[in-house]
């Protein structure tokens, strides 16, 4: 799948023969696209590509990853191995951990992770090593795209100067641009392909080959002025829901003090057709996206001299709700005459949203902390997480997902649903456990045993 680097006829590379070069290979799908991450957001980007007839190199620092993909297993729950075995079959993917291949396809996703420290400022480490990585093998007329979610003028200030550090310009040489990820894990209803794409290029160039390379694959791109506009809008998607969901865990804390169901609330609510849109409470944020990229923006505001009330507060609000969880479960036991140290308590899900195999940043993991702080005898259940993965941020013991069987439901002091997945049977367990504390409304269909349940 090696391609020649484009050339001018009788002439050294520009511009204007490094646009053209590009755009044709793009037009007749004989470009090669590289993906750079190969996890949650870089495998539906290949198998979006390589639906639309691209071929596809997939690089990434973990070889245990690459040797899976390369013997056709996939680690993601929604893209299945047959799938990654079909691309391999035919001949349209493969997967290295040699950087030094960077050089080999026409374009190159960056699709890494982009972290907060732990003083909550952004942690560019992976970006910036990855665009060290390209910056050493790239090429004139490659492009390459930003897709992981930073704050404005990263793409700009800080990926640009790596990649010119080798000799070439960027718009000139090689071509530049920013589209962020938007992949929704769990959701049937939209994959990688049916999601449109903005985009924002370094320059206009730049812009409109990404536009066309990521039309050739996806619903649509929706082409912005800059970089910049492309990155802000990410991060503003992603405040969006951070700020409605710590509303709707304010209201939660307020309406249980005063007796008043927040989720049949939210029921009545959205029968509203216009003008209201439903937030669900939880017992914290999860995912990669939202509890994170926030404060993204509230840290460029500080190097602006701005303030972020509501960005900071929503932040506040939403980590403090694994506690405001765990002071509720503390009290609910209390009434059956039993403290949490020594209590049996299983907590249901570990993964941050229903119905994925996706850990990042789960509430879960503050909870289960929280708990074994407090002298718990822990377990959990999770049918996607088989066993507990080690986390950056959490120290918690080896565990493995417990079968919920009708004895260890009994056995148990206390069930605690964390993540409402649709694998768990719900009816066999408020029938079988003591108490059940439902963060996620898992159990509203439930007739039978709701004397057993606590909303927290």
């Amino acid at each position: 799948m090696t391609n020649s680097v484009p050339t001018a006829v009788g002439g050294p590379v520009t511009e204007t023969t490094a646009r053209d070069a590009l755009a044709a290979r793009i037009e007749q799908r004989t470009a090669t696209v590289g993906i750079i991450g190969l996890g949650y957001v870089g495998l539906p980007l290949i198998d979006a590509f390589v639906r639309a007839g691209f071929s596809c190199q997939g690089f990434d620092v973990d070889a245990s990853k690459v040797d899976a993909l390369n013997a056709g297993r996939s680690y993601i729950k929604h893209i299945d191995s047959a799938r990654v075995a079909g691309w391999l079959s035919d001949k349209m993917f493969t997967a290295t951990a040699d950087m030094r291949r960077l050089a080999e396809p026409d374009v190159l996703l960056i699709c890494v992770p982009t972290p907060l420290t732990d003083a909550r400022d952004p942690d560019l480490k992976y970006v910036v090593g990855t665009c060290q990585a390209i910056a050493k093998a790239l090429r004139p007329g490659q492009l390459v795209v930003l897709e992981s979610t930073t704050y404005p003028t990263t793409t700009r200030d800080v990926m640009v100067p790596i990649l010119e550090s080798n000799g070439l310009t960027a718009g000139k040489d090689f071509f530049v641009a920013y589209s962020p990820e938007r992949e929704d894990p769990g959701n049937p209803n939209f994959s990688a392909a049916q999601i449109p794409k903005v985009v924002g290029g370094l320059d206009e160039v730049s812009r409109d080959l990404a536009c066309q390379l990521y039309g050739s694959a996806v619903a649509g791109t929706i082409a912005v002025s800059s970089c910049e506009v492309a990155e802000a809008a990410k991060v503003l998607e992603n405040i969006y829901r951070s700020v409605n969901i710590a509303l709707v865990n304010e209201l939660k804390i307020l309406f249980d003090a005063i007796g008043i169901d927040v989720w049949e609330v939210i029921n009545a609510a959205k029968t509203k057709p216009f003008g209201f849109q439903a937030f669900y409470p939880g017992p914290g944020l999860g995912g990669h996206c939202i509890p994170i990229d926030p404060f993204y923006l509230s840290w460029l505001a500080r190097k602006h001299d701005q303030t972020t009330r509501f960005i900071e507060l929503a932040g506040e609000v939403n980590t403090g709700m694994p506690r405001y969880v765990i002071g509720r479960l503390a009290e609910f036991l209390n009434e059956a005459g039993k403290p949490i140290k020594g209590s049996k308590i299983c907590l249901l899900g570990v993964a941050y949203k229903k119905d994925v195999d996706d850990p990042r940043e789960s509430p879960s993991f503050v909870l289960m902390e929280l708990l074994l702080q407090r002298g718990a005898d822990l377990t959990y259940s999770d049918p996607h997480v088989p066993r507990l993965p080690s986390m950056r941020h959490h120290d918690l013991p080896a565990m493995e997902s417990r079968e919920l069987t009708d004895e260890f439901l009994a056995s148990q002091d206390c069930v605690l649903i964390a993540t409402d997945h649709s694998a768990f049977d719900y009816e066999q367990i408020v029938a079988h456990a003591p108490l059940i504390v439902d963060t996620r409304n898992a159990t509203a269909g439930v007739t039978a045993g709701r004397e057993k349940i606590r909303k927290a």
